[in-house]
């Protein structure tokens, strides 16, 4: 590492080698001006909004069968629309590039050794033709819903391109989720087609879900056809389902519903941890772009890669893989847990399927570091060139970890964005270098800044992530909401037209960014920001603590407590000795301010179905909210831990 933090920086033969110098060449000829630098393509790509969008469709040749009227519709955001007229289609951008006998899909399952079942892209083509001409058979008209209930695994990849193929939208949730959280997303939708799985892996066990699907299909009054994906247990489809042999039996015409550009293709759902999850329609269009934006200038995928992210279906990372697709690379696919039979497996996996890019959650860095893993020693990572970390911010700890333990070439491309935007807002790219603790910049077309409390960007202090500028795959709308009355206050509130994600940012003088946690789970102590995952980076890199919770509480008397909660690891003890540890560390790694007023043992930290720290729930319920209105238990992991914490809430009150 050197003197100002760079622990990486791409040699001359990388950056002029890269997919995105690539392009870069190709915009200076067609542009007549230089983009030597990132920094440079950045600032145009924000000044010339639409010139730069329109250089993604020309140098990705988007095709579209109508072409549009304009480039961006005036206005200001939400109200304003892309590529009017233009008509295209998702999944024909998908399946349209790789050669027919190479894969497209290399599936694993968890557990050292388990075989890869490879999909042709041959095989893929043939089996979404298939499969979207048993929908239309089954009466799925444009606009229809088709929600799933699958792994990841070939099977929701092969649905969710049929069904956008044919024009209709996809809803999934992962069989991790119980039944009352499904129900309560994919309800809203009233889809027509429920496609469920019999069941999932998980450490070492099969995970039966049958009784679950037989719950969903009853649960939802419109489904008209159910089918059901014998993955775990190999049985024949039970009355009243179609097995996932019928919908693939049948050779079809590979065909492509002509689209508007901001046509539904999916909903996503926000965690709906306070509340009925917020359903997030994204079109076809704009994921087109972001897609062939994110997979073919800052992953840097050509034909022949392989793309590696463990995901569920019900995380947007799992849309973001797809996007690999689009530049005839390979996507994998990995089902089951990511620490059986240890917490290397994530990397056996890299190793066996020869990832080139890997995209993975933040927490798993930490958990593998944690578990004394490494796995530069255990396996042959030599063809990974890109890991990609997001979820939650990398403590500078994990940025230690993977250039020690992974690999001192690997380009680390820690980044942010959203299930918002199906998209990111900042990371890394092959011209920049990488810095300890730091998001390396800002992806092109994303006009993201850090505002205060007045709407003024700020420099080297921490403010919110705004964007100022519409980026094509912000959601068209909120499922449920024609008014548009929740998107602008999920949004646009307390500035119209500007988009606040919600997340606490410092932009560094140089250019890189520092995420700190949730906006809306503020510590502001004395006056001062302090970001969430901050208390994280340093208190989880002790050997004794095994995870952790940091909240901050207005007081009735204009006081303020800040409360971490500590999980201890196996065999320690919260004793007052880790106690005065734990603050001596907060207090010299970070400040005074840091110092916690009460530590506490904590059962455990519930989570988000995809693995986000309830801070917003644990602070509602410290401040003296229900239980049943901080958090919807069905979209939380650990219920009874979240019950702990109300009861701790309850007795603190007292």
């Amino acid at each position: 590492m050197t003197e100002d933090g760079v622990l990486w920086s791409p040699s001359a033969e990388r950056a002029a080698g890269s997919a995105l110098r690539e392009y870069l060449d190709w915009l200076e000829a067609r542009e007549g001006r230089p983009f030597a630098d990132h920094a440079q393509f950045w600032a145009w790509s924000i000044a010339e909004l639409e010139r730069f969008w329109t250089s993604i469709w020309d140098y990705f040749e988007v095709r579209a069968s109508a072409p549009p009227e304009r480039v961006l519709t005036d206005g200001q955001m939400p109200d304003v629309r892309w590529f009017p007229g233009a008509r295209l289609n998702w999944a024909e951008h998908v399946l349209r590039s790789g050669r027919a006998q190479d894969p497209a899909l290399m599936c694993v399952r968890e557990g050292t050794g388990a075989p890869v079942r490879e999909v042709s892209w041959g095989r893929l083509r043939r089996d979404v033709a298939a499969a979207a001409g048993w929908l239309r058979r089954a009466g799925v008209q444009p606009g229809d819903r088709v929600a799933a209930y699958l792994p990841n695994t070939e099977h929701a990849a092969i649905a969710c391109l049929a069904t956008a193929s044919i024009g209709a939208v996809w809803a999934c949730c992962s069989p991790d989720f119980g039944p009352e959280g499904t129900i309560g997303r994919l309800a809203q939708l009233e889809p027509v087609v429920l496609i469920a799985t019999d069941g999932y892996h998980w450490n070492g066990k099969d995970i039966d879900r049958r009784d679950v699907a037989e719950q969903l299909r009853d649960s939802l009054p419109t489904v008209r056809q159910a089918v059901t994906v014998p993955y775990v247990f190999g049985e024949a489809a039970p009355a009243g389902w179609h097995g996932w042999d019928e919908l693939l039996a049948t050779d079809a015409a590979p065909e492509f519903v002509q689209v508007e550009f901001s046509h539904p293709l999916w909903v996503l759902f926000t965690s709906g941890t306070t509340g009925l999850p917020k359903g997030l329609v994204h079109g076809h269009g704009g994921i087109v772009l972001e897609n062939l934006k994110w997979a073919g200038l800052y992953a840097g995928l050509r034909p022949g890669d392989r793309c590696y992210t463990y995901t569920s279906t019900g995380w947007v990372l799992w849309n973001m893989l797809l996007s690999a697709l689009t530049r005839g690379a390979t996507a994998v696919l990995y089902e089951g847990s990511p620490g059986y039979p240890d917490a290397g497996a994530v990397w056996e996996v890299a190793a066996r399927t020869g990832a080139d890019v890997m995209f993975l959650g933040a927490a798993l860095v930490t958990a593998c570091q944690n578990a004394g893993i490494s796995p530069r020693q255990r396996h042959d990572l030599s063809r990974l060139r890109t890991l990609m970390v997001s979820g939650s911010a990398l403590p500078d700890a994990g940025f230690r970890y993977i250039y020690d333990e992974i690999s001192p070439d690997v380009r680390l491309d820690s980044t942010s964005g959203g299930t918002d935007v199906c998209s990111g807002f900042v990371g890394g790219n092959d011209l920049l270098p990488v810095r300890m603790g730091e998001i390396s910049g800002v992806l092109a077309g994303a006009a993201v800044a850090s505002w205060d409390d007045r709407g003024r960007p700020v420099v080297g202090e921490v403010g919110e992530l705004v964007v100022t500028r519409p980026m094509p795959s912000m959601p068209l709308y909120l499922w449920n909401d024609p008014d548009g009355i929740r998107y602008r206050e999920s949004y646009f509130d307390p500035w119209p037209g500007i988009w606040r994600h919600g997340d606490w940012v410092t932009q560094t003088p140089h250019g890189t960014f520092i995420i700190h946690g949730r906006s809306d789970a503020t510590l502001n102590r004395q006056g001062v920001r302090l970001g969430s995952s901050d208390f994280y980076g340093v208190v989880e890199t002790m050997p004794e603590v095994a995870e952790s919770l940091v909240v901050g509480v207005d007081l009735p008397d204009g006081g303020y407590w800040l409360g971490l909660f500590v999980v201890p690891a196996p065999g320690c003890e919260l004793n007052d000795d880790l106690r005065a540890r734990i603050n001596t560390e907060l207090r010299t790694n970070l400040s005074p301010r840091h110092v916690p007023d009460e530590i506490v043992r904590a059962p455990g930290v519930p989570h988000t179905l995809t693995g986000k720290r309830l801070e917003v729930p644990v602070k509602k319920l410290m401040t003296g909210v229900p239980l049943e209105r901080a958090a919807n238990l069905a979209a939380v992991d650990a219920p009874d831990t979240l019950r702990w914490y109300a009861e701790f809430a309850a007795a603190r009150a007292r």
